[in-house]
């Protein structure tokens, strides 16, 4: 689905028009690219609650065929930022662009982090898939083929024909993500996607998550509010600081993929999570 076909449509488009009318009413600032291989552009966002600063003036690269894990203290807006950048809540000021193209103008996907309420009760596990593919004005045909295609490359062993409270937390889960990159989106963004979910489940969501990475190379951006998990999953960890909140780290996770449960006691993996931590460490606040 495209940034104005999100399940909450409604406002996610609303939001996506502020953003735009935002940066069309702001001074004007030239707009700086980022560097070669980036895919995400942000550029003078802004936002504020109740009249206290979240972000100034904050600009963002994030790099295209590349998985970002966002991670920073309690109230420095993780989900806030991919949220602002994914067009569902507004940005005060600021632009982001898409390999210069506008949000409208790009196919993105999301993972929210409550799957009970993210999925349409109503129907049953595989139109919820097929929506997002109606949405992105599939084919009837393709519609089915590429249903069939996300079955094969998560091997699901359940039914899909069983209504999402019929399914346990990880297979709900597992069908928000497969409905997120049904329309092959170039940005997957996933806010906490297994926050929610047991340890041994999580393990196997990481893994999939992974899986489908290497076959298709998505960018995908993932907040996450467990360390280890944002060093596993990416390539790339953005460490964010105290409120307001800038850019305190880029972190590169150079460890080989497949990545699996053994990789979490090697010696490199250790280094680069205890160096994460102790950029994390210096931000949170001393009294929270």
């Amino acid at each position: 689905m495209n940034a104005t076909d999100t399940l909450i449509t409604p406002f996610g488009l609303a939001a996506a028009r502020k953003n735009e009318a935002t940066a069309a009413d702001a001074p004007a600032r030239p707009f700086v690219p980022g560097p070669q291989g980036t895919h995400i552009t942000v550029r003078g966002l802004r936002k504020s609650f109740a009249g206290q600063p979240l972000y100034e003036d904050f600009d963002l690269d994030i790099p295209k065929g590349r998985i970002v894990s966002v991670f920073g203290p309690n109230g420095c807006g993780k989900s806030t930022l991919i949220n602002m950048i994914a067009g569902l809540i507004p940005m005060d000021r600021g632009e982001a662009l898409f390999e210069g193209k506008t949000l409208r103008e790009t196919q993105i996907g999301y993972v929210f982090q409550n799957y009970r309420e993210a999925l349409l009760p109503w129907k049953r596990a595989a139109d919820n898939i097929r929506y997002a593919l109606r949405l992105a004005g599939r084919s009837r045909a393709d519609t089915e083929t590429r249903l069939e295609e996300l079955v094969r490359s998560f091997d699901v062993r359940f039914d899909l024909n069983r209504y999402p409270y019929e399914l346990s937390g990880g297979q709900q889960q597992l069908v928000s993500i497969m409905r997120a990159l049904a329309p092959e989106p170039e940005v997957l963004f996933l806010d906490e996607p297994f926050s929610a979910l047991d340890y041994e489940m999580t393990l196997f969501m990481r893994d999939k998550l992974q899986s489908i990475f290497q076959q298709t190379g998505t960018t995908m951006v993932l907040v996450s509010h467990d360390l280890e998990e944002a060093v596993y999953i990416a390539d790339k960890v953005l460490l964010l600081t105290r409120r307001p909140t800038r850019i305190a780290a880029w972190v590169d996770i150079d460890v080989p993929r497949p990545r699996g449960p053994a990789t979490l006691a090697e010696p490199h993996f250790v280094e680069l999570k205890a160096r994460c931590l102790e950029i994390f460490q210096r931000e949170v606040p001393r009294n929270p």
